[in-house]
């Protein structure tokens, strides 16, 4: 680990009232990262409150039983998010853009500020950074922070980051994944976890709009450059036609890349309400999708990225299969 957790130990010790936050459209990285740290402050007699700009997606309430995350404009206002806290955390995303309405509060924020954060693309965020881009999910450094800093890890924390850690190492199955992982998940096993209860929760309780909505997104692939790059889309005929929801297309990206002789997959999320475009990207080649997504204001890793672009979807694909093709030569 590249982080100092002393440093960041020193940096939690004066704030009494911590406000967590995440990016919008929160995974599980996410919301077990916010869930994890919030446990780990009270234990250091904190007071915390999680909030984000989107509400948890039904298919990942399971992670938060006790409704602890709020949301913003809905069971918490920006005036008592600017007056009750002393401390504004971050986790899992460096990105304003990824903030949503939680970034202009950060941004008028007068207490302390901290971020913690795996992913390689970052914006200045006005707070102090502790980030380790070679770590594989937030809920890890999450981990290791209660390690070194002695914090008991109970049966609610260990679920939180197992979740964390399992999804966003695609159940183990990324590169990103190391002798350290498993050492870590065996240690969050013998502290309570279940990887059959998370995954039941995450693929034995879809609901039909979900599973609907995989099937358009599948019957819509399609693949170019001699079969190295497939895309897909998820239009908003699709989410009216199936009730589903945006949320609903998680991991959906990772099934085209079973494809034979796919190197990259781009999927298009057109979002409601005239918010834009959504693009997931990944990579199993030399191709740093990252950087990609940098060009049209997203981020993430070099295998795994998105970006939200404000224009048409045709306009959008049409954009991004250029740029895509021309990055992969």
């Amino acid at each position: 680990m590249s982080i100092d957790w002393k440093a960041l130990r020193g940096a939690l010790e004066e704030p009494q009232r911590f406000v967590i936050t995440s990016h919008v459209r929160p995974d599980c990285d996410a919301l077990g990262s916010e869930l994890a740290m919030a446990a780990i402050l009270r234990q250091l007699g904190k007071e915390v409150a999680i909030v984000n700009d989107s509400e948890t997606p039904n298919h990942l309430q399971f992670i938060d039983p006790d409704n602890q995350i709020k949301q913003l404009g809905k069971d918490i206002t920006s005036e008592e998010v600017l007056s009750g806290f002393d401390a504004f955390l971050v986790v899992d995303t460096s990105a304003w853009v990824q903030l949503g309405s939680m970034a202009e509060l950060m941004q008028q924020f007068e207490g302390v500020k901290l971020v913690l954060d795996h992913h390689v693309s970052q914006d200045d965020l006005g707070g102090e950074m502790f980030k380790d881009p070679k770590c594989e999910a937030t809920g890890r450094l999450v981990y290791e922070a209660a390690k070194d800093w002695g914090i008991p890890i109970t049966q609610e924390m260990a679920f939180a980051m197992f979740t964390a850690i399992a999804t966003d190492t695609g159940w183990f199955r990324f590169p990103s994944v190391s002798g350290d992982t498993y050492r870590a998940i065996g240690d969050l096993i013998d502290a309570g976890a279940v990887p059959s209860d998370v995954y039941g929760h995450l693929f034995e309780k879809e609901r039909l709009q979900r599973v609907n909505l995989r099937g358009r997104i599948l019957a819509s692939a399609k693949v170019i450059l001699e079969g190295r790059l497939a895309y897909s889309l998820a239009t908003q005929q699709d989410f009216e036609e199936t009730g589903a929801t945006p949320s609903d297309t998680e991991d959906a990206i990772n099934k085209t890349m079973a494809v034979s002789g796919v190197e990259a997959a781009i999927l298009f999320i057109e979002l409601p309400g005239g918010e834009g475009v959504k693009a997931s990207f990944r990579s199993r080649s030399s191709l740093d999708v990252a950087k990609l997504a940098h060009q049209f204001g997203g981020g993430g890793h070099v295998a795994a990225a998105g970006a939200l672009i404000k224009k048409p979807l045709d306009e959008v694909v049409s954009m991004l299969l250029k740029a895509t093709e021309k990055a992969m030569g």
